[in-house]
């Protein structure tokens, strides 16, 4: 499609097994209302209609990590880090049976402070396709050790806005049902700021990877698209 609205809005009322692809979204959004924008044509942008899945976020999270490239991160809950810096966004909506799931990736354009990933746009979104698909049937046991050795939070101290109520703490691992924990405490949903790696993490799984030499870094300042 070329220009619409949006395509998480356009995926609601198609079938499982549907994509929705478009060029441009005039009203795109992110997590909490959150707006996506870019130029026509710089980014991928899709939604896709597949079976409810428990570990959806962290499913998607893996299989577009999966499909960008190797030295693709992941931020809880929904980010896709490269260099350091915001590469995408993922948004899922359960809907009965069904999880919508949108992804946006930056390809030609991003904006100042985030990376953009420089591929064909039909080849990512072939690489992507079979990546969710290979992931959605997968065993929830492997996607979470996927999640954590793609994971650039695990290992961090971080901050997380809980509306109300702000959390400071170590990312120590995540849950059987996707929670982040912090200092113990699980936390389902939430806005995640880097603080900065920690090169000790006690009570962890071994499974869980640190990017290395992040030690002592300075709170992350980027705030680009959400």
């Amino acid at each position: 499609m070329g220009s619409v609205a949006s395509t998480q809005e356009l995926a609601r009322s198609r079938p499982i097994g549907s994509a929705v692809v478009a060029d441009h979204q005039q009203a795109g959004r992110g997590r909490l209302g959150r707006r996506w924008e870019a130029p026509a044509g710089t980014a991928l942008l899709v939604s896709f209609v597949l079976p409810y899945q428990p570990l959806a976020p962290l499913t998607a999270g893996v299989a577009a990590a999966e499909a960008c490239g190797p030295g693709v991160r992941l931020k809880w809950p929904n980010d896709l880090l490269l260099e350091d810096r915001k590469l995408g966004g993922i948004l899922v909506e359960a809907a009965g049976a069904r999880c919508l799931v949108g992804i946006g990736i930056n390809l030609t354009w991003a904006p100042p402070g985030a990376a953009r990933l420089e591929v064909d746009r039909d080849l990512l979104l072939d690489r992507l396709s079979a990546e969710l698909e290979r992931w959605w049937s997968a065993p929830a046991a492997r996607v979470l050790d996927a999640w954590r050795a793609r994971s650039d939070t695990l290992g961090r101290r971080v901050k997380v806005e809980l509306g109300a109520e702000t959390v400071e703490g170590l990312a120590e691992d995540v849950a059987d049902d996707g929670s982040l924990i912090i200092d113990g405490r699980a936390l389902a949903a939430g806005d995640v700021t880097h603080l900065r790696a920690v090169g000790a993490r006690a009570g962890t799984r071994d499974s869980v990877s640190r990017r290395p030499g992040a030690a002592g870094e300075d709170e992350e300042r980027r705030r680009a698209q959400s």
